[in-house]
This record gives structure tokens, sequence and C-alpha cells, in this order.
């Protein structure tokens, strides 16, 4: 039993790793599609009350609320690579106990953040460019919202947990949950109650609500991925996941930090272009999700074959995320360029929000090639501890790959700044994918794998070295993960 446990635990080191890839992507992008539809649902509901404002609104809280989901996968990344690779050196019982402690560390940083956005949120809508009417929407929308980000931590831990074991089904169950609530309640809060931008803060609370809850039964009843917690073991327990955490969080904020100087440039050109580029966030999101969930779904199979010593399938593995994204890309061109026309009635755009769709649909929306390998490089650094590496390319593409690109576009209207933002993401998303190359191909085979045979032989020491590449340095030192007690696992 012991035994069929450990290999169900660590199944990305046999198989095909395209298999793999598409299979974690795929239910990982139906997971995610959900989470982002929720927003889009949003938006589409609030744009048939014909307010461009409102629309405008949605899209100054989305930015902020960009922020705190980018923290919390930031923290997911660390917790799932962290959690695989324990579970592919066959470390069941460790595995559940840094879990847990993850879990909580996730809770109290959350409620810290929400505290501050609550606490600075004028002086944040200030620094967006929010003002009249839209100002007030806005405010108003996160005095509902902000509070309940915990939730939205919870679910997004507990997924990505169970990412980590290969249970990729009920991890998409998750995050279907919530777009199911928020399909349901956000017309009837919206039209049937008559509250309007009200009712969908109140249906995007409840649906986080209902995120957590799935997401906790699933890593607790369903996989037994959480052990009782430990108050005294918070900070060993959390400590290697923190070491991945830390610098993923660094790099995920860069994102929404050029995603808020963007918003602050389209705020020049008034709320219609806002609107356009709110509408564009949150299509893009459900095009690609598959390229979103890459991230997430990369991570664990490298992580997994790290920990098992297989340095060839981490190659093949990056590889044949590559060939999938420039695939998804080429269909998703195809499928918004047919579609554009339908997307402008649907959100009743007008004005520069048309043009702003058109011009995204038509060409624009080929740079996601290059935005999706920065994901399948980030996924790469991040689990082979080169974490730094993820930072120094995001906040590269978030600075210098942003401010000058879209302070030249904005010369040529909002379409301008989105051409300036494409041409960042190019740059820095071929510079990304051409140094995990590099840090792949320095992997050194046999001694990762000699190491990773010897680290699993040795459970009973105080400390298992995780495998890494000594030779050549292209890892950077070994994670050490500290032997904890078995009992009251």
């Amino acid at each position: 039993m012991t035994t069929k446990r450990q290999v169900d635990s660590a199944r990305f080191v046999h198989g095909s790793t395209l298999r793999h890839v598409v299979v974690m992507a795929g239910t990982g992008a139906i997971g995610l599609m959900a989470v982002f539809a929720v927003d889009l649902a949003n938006l589409f509901y609030v744009s048939l009350l014909g307010d461009t404002s409102v629309a405008a609104a949605v899209g100054f809280a989305g930015t902020i609320n960009f922020f705190h989901t980018a923290i919390s996968i930031g923290m997911t990344i660390g917790v799932s690579a962290t959690v695989a690779r324990l579970l592919g050196a066959g470390q069941r019982t460790k595995a559940r106990q840094v879990a847990s402690a993850s879990l909580v560390l996730m809770i109290v940083i959350t409620v810290i953040l929400s505290a501050a956005t609550l606490l600075f949120l004028d002086p944040i809508l200030n620094a967006l460019g929010a003002a009249g009417e839209t100002r007030v929407m806005t405010r108003g929308f996160l005095l509902i919202t902000a509070p309940t980000y915990v939730f939205l931590a919870i679910g997004m831990c507990t997924a990505a947990l169970m990412r980590s074991v290969g249970d990729a089904r009920r991890a998409m169950t998750v995050t279907l949950s919530a777009a199911v609530v928020t399909a349901i309640l956000d017309p009837i809060l919206i039209f049937g109650f008559h509250l309007g931008l009200t009712g969908a803060a109140i249906s995007n609370d409840i649906a986080r609500v209902a995120l957590a809850l799935v997401g906790l039964y699933g890593a607790t009843r369903v996989n037994d991925l959480i052990a009782r917690f430990r108050f005294a073991r918070l900070w060993s327990n959390s400590q290697p996941v923190m070491k991945v955490a830390l610098p993923a969080v660094l790099t995920n904020l860069a994102t929404p930090v050029a995603s808020a100087y963007v918003t602050h440039a389209m705020a020049r050109f008034g709320a219609a272009a806002v609107a356009g580029q709110a509408t564009i966030d949150r299509i893009t999101p459900v095009a690609f999700a598959v390229i979103y969930a890459l991230t997430g779904a990369v991570g664990p199979i490298i992580a997994q074959n790290l920990g098992a010593g297989r340095a060839d399938r981490i190659r093949e593995t990056v590889r044949n995320s590559l060939v999938f994204v420039l695939l998804t890309v080429a269909v998703a061109w195809v499928v918004l360029a047919l579609a554009q026309g339908g997307l402008i009635r649907a959100f009743s755009a007008r004005g520069d929000t048309a043009v702003i769709i058109t011009a995204f649909c038509s060409w624009l929306v080929a740079s996601y090639a290059f935005v999706g390998c920065q994901f399948v490089a980030n996924a790469t650094f991040n689990n082979l501890d080169r974490p730094l590496l993820s930072t120094l390319f995001n906040w590269g593409r978030a600075t210098i790959g942003t401010v000058p690109f879209v302070a030249a576009g904005m010369q040529h209207g909002p379409v301008g700044v989105m051409i300036g933002q494409a041409a960042g993401n190019a740059i820095f998303g071929t510079m990304a994918m051409l140094a995990a190359y590099v840090v792949v191909k320095r992997l050194p085979m046999g001694d990762c794998a000699a190491l990773a045979s010897r680290s699993s032989n040795q459970l009973e020491q105080s400390f298992v070295n995780v495998p890494a590449a000594a030779a050549g340095n292209t890892i950077a030192p070994d994670v050490e993960l500290k032997e904890l007690p078995l009992q009251g696992g």
C-alpha cells in the first residue's frame, strides 16, 4: 500500500512528458479559465448596464486585485515546487507538514495585505489615475471585495497542493466551483436585485468562499495532503517553501506593476480607453488560460523529475512546453480574430474601447507567444533552484521592457500604448527562454541521478539534500529540508 501511494505521488517521473504537460496545462487551464471567467462575467454583466464608467471601475479594481493574486500565485509556486519535490523523493509525511505550515502562512500574509489595501486605498487610487464617478465606484467595489482575498488565497493554495500530487482533476474543480457560483449569482444580484456593481462585488465574495471550501475538502479529505498544524514548527516547515516563494512573489509582482503603469497611461485617454484595456485584460486570461496554467503545470513535472534525478526528462519537458505554447497561441489568434466583432457587440464597446479590442484581436494577440515563453522559463527557473532569474527577467520586462516602450507608444494614442507593451514582452520573453535553455542544457544528468539516489536512501539522517548540480553550479545551493518526526503527521 505504501509503495503504491509513493508511486502515485510521483507520477510525473514516468510516461510521456508531452502528455503530462498537456494534461496538467489543460486541466489547469480549465480551472484558471473558471477563475478568470469570474472577472470576465462580472465585466460582461456590468457592461450591459451601458455605463463606460462602471466598466472602467472594474478595470481599476482589477489592477489592484492583480497585485494580491500575483502574491498568492508566487506563494503557491513555492508550495507546489517544495511539496512536489518531497513527494518525488518519497517523503510524503514531510510534504504534508510543509503543506500545512504553508497554508497557515499564506492566510496570515493575505490578511495583513488586505488590511493594508483598505488602509491605503485612496493613495492607491490616486496613483492609478482613477477620478470622478469611476473612482467612487472603484472604491465601493474594493471595500466589499478586499476583505475576502484570504478565501481566494486558501483556494489557490489547496489547488496547488493537489496539482503537486498530480490530482489535476480535483484542482480543476476548485476553481470551477467559483465560476459556477458567479455565473448563477451575477445576473441575480446585478439585475434581479438591481444592485449593479455592488451585486458583482457580493457575487465575487461568495464565489471566493466557495473556492476555499472546495479546495480545503479536496486537499484534506480526499488527498490527505495537510497534516496537523504545529505553530512551533511554522518557520522550520515553511522555510524551504519561502526560499522559492519569496523570489517567486517578487517575480510575480513585476507583472501587476507593469499593468498598473499601463492602466495609468490608458487613464490619460479617458474612461473608454481604461474600459478597453479592462476588456482585453479579462479576455486574454480566458483565451490563453492554457498559457497561464503552464507555470503551475510544468513546475511539478520538473520538480518531481529533479527529485528523481531525471535531467533528461526535465530537458524534454521544457522543449515540449515551448512547442505547446506556440501551437496554443496560433489557435487562439485565429479564434480571436474571427470573434472580434462578436466581442465588441457583447461588451457594448464603442469609441476607443472598440478600437482597442479590434487592434488586439487582429494582430497584437501574437505577442502572447513571448509571454508564454517567459512563463515556461519562469517555471524552469523556479523549480531548478534559480528563482532569481525569474525575478530578473520579470522585473526587466516590467521596467525597461514596459516604461520606455509604453511612454513612446502614448504619443500614438491608446493603441500605441498596447504596441509598446507588446514590444517589451517580445524582447524579454525571448531572452528568458534562451536563458532557460542554457540552464537546462547544463544539467548534469549522471550527477543529478546519483545525488537523487543517494538522497532518497538517507531519510534517516537529520536532513536530506534535494538533488542539485554541484558540478558546474548550474543550480543554486541545495535546499536543506529538515527531517521531521513521523508521529502526529
